[in-house]
């Protein structure tokens, strides 16, 4: 089963580089994370040596970098005609869905590596936590492969990229917003302590928070896996009711 995974995963991690958008995308994300550290961040305002600013964007800008990720994983399959072809492959859905999500996955893990010169400016202007920034880096990962579980299973829906795009944005959103104060006040009003618990409970954000201030707590680590595990279990689901359809 490992050598399916790494079959599959070794031809969607290469298909990200057969054309310039995978450089564009990490140009880009590269870019965004400088301006959003340094100049809408206040880092040099703040004078402190952390990355507080450098991992408060990143709920933000995985809502919409995450899903253009994952778009097209399933979608541009079904739209060439190849996904029935996949899958006649001697190769069980797991694996296939499990190769696409860590290339997927490893993509996002590299764009997320390439900002260590943002960490390396940090250690030469002060002295911070290094600690506390690995963790941030680690809760930073597992939120983006929580947004790319979401992007995987909406574009196993359909085989345009562009919804499977806007839905998982909408997703991403909504469970990202539900751990903001606004939203959680609002709940409370109804007068339900434990349904507010349960509300901020599945933010990708409440977790987010924790671990990007350099807690790293079993159960934020867990609730990401589960999510992770939900996403993917969807999209098998999916895959194996079409291919019954089909």
């Amino acid at each position: 089963m490992r050598h399916n995974i790494f079959t599959i995963f070794k031809r969607e991690f290469s298909s990200y580089f057969n054309t310039p958008l995978a450089y564009v995308f990490i140009v880009i994300f590269l870019m965004l994370q400088g301006v959003f550290t340094f100049y809408v961040g206040g880092f040099y305002e703040g004078e402190q040596a952390d990355l507080s600013a450098f991992f408060s964007f990143h709920p933000w800008l995985y809502l919409f970098l995450m899903p253009a990720i994952g778009m097209r994983l399933w979608a541009e399959e079904r739209k060439s005609g190849t996904m029935e072809l996949l899958l006649t492959l001697p190769l069980s859905p797991g694996s296939i869905i499990m190769g696409k999500y860590l290339a997927a996955l490893c993509f996002a893990a590299l764009a997320l590596a390439l900002t260590f010169p943002i960490w390396l400016t940090v250690n030469h202007l002060g002295e911070p936590d290094n600690g506390v920034i690995i963790t941030g880096y680690i809760g930073s990962l597992l939120m983006a492969g929580a947004y790319l579980g979401v992007a995987t299973a909406m574009s196993a829906l359909t085989d345009n990229q562009v919804v499977a795009f806007i839905t998982s944005v909408a997703l991403c959103f909504l469970f990202t917003i539900l751990g903001l104060p606004m939203v959680l006040d609002g709940v409370s009003a109804i007068g339900f302590d434990q349904v507010t618990v349960m509300v901020a409970g599945m933010s990708y954000l409440s977790h987010f928070d924790a671990l990007q201030k350099g807690v790293l707590s079993l159960a934020d680590v867990v609730f990401y896996i589960a999510v992770i595990g939900f996403w993917l279990g969807l999209t098998r689901a999916i895959i194996e009711q079409q291919r019954e359809a089909g």
